[in-house]
C-alpha cells in the first residue's frame, strides 16, 4: 500500500473532546475576559471624576475580590453558598435552550417557588424537620413548575411566544407576592410585610458552616439533568425538539406536549432556586422581595453554554463575585459591590455579541455548533406545535 493510497489515523476521541471543549471555551473565556476589563475600565473612570487617576485600582479590587471569595474558608462557604441558587437557575435557562426555549421567567419562577416555600414552610414550621423540610421544598418546587406550566402551554396550545409570557409573568409574579404577603400570608407582630417564620421547616446548617441542605440539592442536580438531556430517550427527544420541531414530529415524538414539559421542568427548577434561598438563607419572605438571581441565572446558563457542567462552573464564578464584593469594598479598594453587577452585564453582551467575536478574531466554530444563542436571538416555530 503506498503513501498515497494509505488510509489517514482517526483522531483519537479523547484528542477530539479536548479539542471541541477548547473550542467552546474560547469564547466563554473572552467574554470573562472582556467583562473584567470593562469593569476595570469603569473603575479607572470613576477615579478620575475624583480628581486622580489610579491605574492599578483595579487590580487591587479584583485581589481583594479573590480574597474574600477564596481566601479563607467563610469566603469558599459563602461562594458555595451563592453559587447553588444560580446553579438551579441556570439548569432552568439551560434546559429550555436545550429545546429551543428561551425562559427568561425563572425571575417569576424563583419568585414564585420562594412564595410556596415560604407560606407551606411557615405552615408546618412546628412539625418534625424530617416531614417539614421535604414538604416546603416541594411545595417551592410545585408552585414554579405551575408558572413555567403557563408559558409551557401558551406556547403549545396558541403559538404565543415564550419570551413574550415569561416577561410578563415576572411582573405578575411580583405583584402576586406583594399583595398576597401584604394580605393573606402577612404573619402578624413584625414591623413590616413578612411571611412567618420557616422553623423547624429550614435546612439545617452541614458541618458548623453556612453551608445548607438546599446546596446539596443544587449540586446533586447537575449530574441529574445531565444525565436526562444525555443518556435518557426523554432528553432525546427534548433536544430533537430544539434543534428540528417538524423532524421531531415526523419521527412520531410530540413537540406541543414536550414544549409544555419542557417549560414545567424549567419551572421547577427556576422554583427550587426560591424555595433554597428562603428555606436556607433567609428564612421569611417580605413583600417586596428582590433578587437578582433569576436575570443572572440567562448569564450562567449562556456562560455555560446551557451545559450542567459548565452551568455550575459559572455559577461559582458568579458565586465567587458576590462573595468576594463585600471586601473589596470594605478593603483598600473601596469600590461598591455594584460593579459586580457592571462586570456580569458585560459578559452577557460579549456572549450575545459572539457572532462578532468570531468574526473578528477568525475563530472557526466547531463541526455540532451549539444552538443556545440561535435560540436566544431567533423566534423557535412559526405557530402552535402539535
Amino acid at each position: 500500500m503506498t503513501a498515497a493510497t494509505e488510509p489517514k489515523e482517526r483522531p483519537r476521541p479523547r484528542q477530539g473532546r479536548v479539542a471541541r471543549f477548547v473550542q467552546l471555551s474560547i469564547i466563554p473565556f473572552l467574554a470573562i475576559l472582556g467583562g473584567l476589563i470593562v469593569g476595570a475600565l469603569v473603575i479607572i473612570v470613576s477615579t478620575a471624576l475624583t480628581g486622580e487617576i489610579d491605574l492599578l485600582l483595579p487590580l487591587i479590587a479584583y485581589q481583594s475580590m479573590l480574597e474574600g471569595a477564596f481566601g479563607s474558608a467563610r469566603g469558599i462557604t459563602f461562594t458555595i453558598v451563592a453559587a447553588a441558587p444560580l446553579i438551579l437557575g441556570g439548569l432552568a435557562v439551560g434546559v429550555g435552550l436545550k429545546a429551543g426555549l428561551f425562559n427568561i421567567g425563572v425571575h417569576g419562577q424563583f419568585l414564585m417557588g420562594a412564595l410556596g416555600a415560604a407560606a407551606i414552610g411557615a405552615y408546618v414550621a412546628g412539625a418534625s424537620p424530617i416531614i417539614a423540610v421535604p414538604v416546603a421544598i416541594a411545595a417551592g418546587a410545585l408552585t414554579g413548575a405551575a408558572w413555567g406550566f403557563i408559558p409551557g402551554a401558551l406556547k403549545a396550545w396558541t403559538g404565543a411566544h415564550e419570551v413574550v409570557t415569561t416577561i410578563m409573568l415576572n411582573y405578575i409574579a411580583a405583584i402576586f407576592v406583594a399583595y398576597l404577603i401584604t394580605g393573606p400570608l402577612e404573619a402578624p407582630g413584625f414591623s413590616f410585610s413578612r411571611t412567618g417564620p420557616v422553623g423547624n421547616a429550614a435546612f439545617p446548617p452541614l458541618f458548623g458552616t453556612e453551608i445548607h441542605g438546599g446546596v446539596l440539592v443544587a449540586f446533586g442536580l447537575v449530574p441529574v439533568i445531565w444525565w436526562l438531556l444525555w443518556r435518557s430517550t426523554l432528553g432525546f427527544e427534548i433536544r430533537t425538539v430544539g434543534a428540528n420541531p417538524d423532524a421531531a414530529r415526523y419521527a412520531g415524538m410530540r413537540p406541543a406536549f414536550l414544549i409544555i414539559l419542557t417549560m414545567s421542568l424549567c419551572g421547577l427548577l427556576g422554583g427550587l432556586a426560591g424555595g433554597i434561598q428562603i428555606l436556607g438563607v433567609t428564612g421569611y419572605m417580605t413583600a417586596s422581595y428582590g433578587s437578582a438571581i433569576g436575570f443572572a441565572s440567562i448569564t450562567v446558563a449562556l456562560l455555560g453554554r446551557a451545559h450542567p457542567v459548565g452551568i455550575m462552573l459559572a455559577a461559582l464564578l458568579f458565586g465567587a463575585m458576590r462573595a468576594g464584593s463585600g471586601l473589596m469594598q470594605i478593603g483598600e479598594a473601596d469600590i461598591p459591590p455594584e460593579i459586580i453587577d457592571v462586570i456580569q452585564a458585560a459578559i452577557l453582551f460579549f456572549l450575545t455579541a459572539d457572532v462578532v467575536i468570531k468574526k473578528v478574531l477568525r475563530i472557526r466554530a466547531p463541526d455540532a455548533e451549539p444552538s443556545e444563542l440561535q435560540t436566544v436571538t431567533k423566534s423557535y416555530g412559526s405557530g402552535a406545535p402539535t
